[in-house]
């Protein structure tokens, strides 16, 4: 779905304390980024932030980064999240946003900036095998993602799509990583989680199911 242009967008996230138009800067000194040095999670995609305002807040103990690339999704993720925030009378110190390329991952980011966990919320399925290589779980993401991700980190994968969904499973078991958990149904087992997605709020109205899986790479 096409984003209408939002020209207030990039003069409110260039002035925002939690965004940062170049990432590129900050490469392996994102944990002194934050206030506190603490375990990161990052989410590929974060969209309008409705993920991360909703576990940041309730999560000081955590430090959170959104990534997407266009100013049209990532300046009302800085209103959501600022708003999350307001209303607990809290700072959003624990959060940053930056625009990259999510495919670019290591121009941004090294091994020094090592992450306890990854999120990848419905990211398009790129349908035609031709472009299989742009998944976001497609085993030459998913060893880039290694370069970032602590010893025991997670990825939590979440889509609407079966045929992507499959397919993942085996991008992450030939990639290396141990699957811990796996559901055709996220929430139609009796599981509900405290925080859902933009995506996944509309995808629940339509009766459309949630495939999910957590994988962890060992580091071996």
């Amino acid at each position: 779905m096409r984003m209408r242009n939002k020209p207030w967008a990039a003069p409110e996230l260039d002035a925002c304390g939690f965004f940062v138009r170049d990432p590129a800067q900050y490469i392996g000194k994102w944990h002194s980024f934050f206030r506190r040095r603490q375990p990161i999670h990052l989410e590929l995609g974060c969209g309008k932030g409705l993920f991360i305002a909703g576990l940041a807040p309730q999560n000081p103990q955590i430090n959170y980064m959104g990534i997407d690339l266009k100013d049209t999704v990532l300046g009302p993720a800085k209103r959501n999240i600022e708003q999350a925030f307001r209303e607990r009378n809290a700072e959003p110190d624990n959060v940053v946003l930056m625009a990259q390329d999510i495919e670019r991952i290591l121009t941004v980011m090294n091994a020094e900036d090592r992450v306890e966990r990854i999120y990848i919320h419905f990211c398009n399925p790129w349908p035609k095998a031709k472009h299989h290589k742009r998944r976001l779980t497609y085993p030459r993401q998913l060893e880039n993602y290694k370069q970032i991700l602590e010893k025991g980190g997670e990825i939590h994968f979440k889509t609407d799509d079966d045929v992507l969904f499959d397919d993942s499973l085996v991008y992450f078991e030939e990639s290396g990583f141990t699957i811990l958990s796996v559901t055709y149904d996220l929430h139609g087992g009796g599981q509900q989680e405290n925080v859902l997605t933009e995506h996944e709020k509309m995808f629940m109205e339509k009766g459309i199911k949630i495939k999910a899986l957590v994988a962890r790479w060992t580091g071996e």
